[in-house]
């Protein structure tokens, strides 16, 4: 449902604006566990960092502001339950994520699968199409998992603030989309966040 919404979401408002919603959700289970104020100035500069990167725009069709905010709070869920998944699976966290796959797969296949069915019988969609899930889903979902289970939740949840910056980087690299000065600065305020932020433990 999660990355349903976000694909839903993106077909109607710029990636730009759904990117910057998304990151609410964790900036703001950040915000519930920060403690003290050296993880006070972390969790401000990241806020102002992603804010600079996404380049908040309200413009677009009403129902792709639901879809992105949808996603948002879907992802707020995913971050939560998997960390439960992660401290209570007993080394097991990716076997229960696994099993969590299984059973997306099963509601997903009735509603999807009349749209997918093209696919079937042309080879490169049916290669993009793995490479989509297998990148959008397997990748992240079992790296999520082996993080979730060495930080705590408000860590994870500020580390997501690296996500912006790693795709500018991907953008300049792979596509030479040059990023602007602000997108740069955006960058930097994102890196010193999370290099500023401390585990709960450690926070004075």
């Amino acid at each position: 449902a999660m990355n349903a919404s976000f694909y839903l979401a993106i077909s109607r408002l710029p990636l730009a604006t759904v990117g910057a919603i998304e990151f609410l959700g964790p900036i703001g289970l950040a915000a519930i566990a920060v403690r003290g104020p050296r993880n006070i100035a972390a969790l401000l500069l990241a806020i102002g960092g992603v804010v600079l990167l996404t380049e908040i725009r309200f413009s677009g069709a009403q129902l792709g502001y639901l879809f992105a905010f949808t996603n948002c709070g879907l992802f707020v869920l995913y971050i939560v339950l998997g960390h439960r998944l992660a401290e209570e699976g007993g080394g097991e966290g990716i076997d229960r994520l696994s099993a969590a796959m299984l059973v997306a797969v099963v509601v997903a296949a009735p509603i999807g699968f009349a749209d997918a069915v093209p696919a079937f019988g042309n080879p490169t969609l049916l290669l993009a199409a793995i490479g989509v899930g297998i990148s959008s889903s397997v990748i992240p979902y079992v790296t999520d998992q082996l993080a979730m289970a060495r930080l705590s939740r408000g860590t994870f949840a500020l580390m997501l603030s690296l996500l912006p910056a790693t795709a500018t980087a991907i953008g300049f690299m792979v596509l030479r989309q040059t990023p602007a000065i602000t997108e740069l600065v955006g960058i930097a305020l994102v890196i010193a966040g999370v290099a500023v932020h401390r585990p709960k433990k450690e926070a004075p």
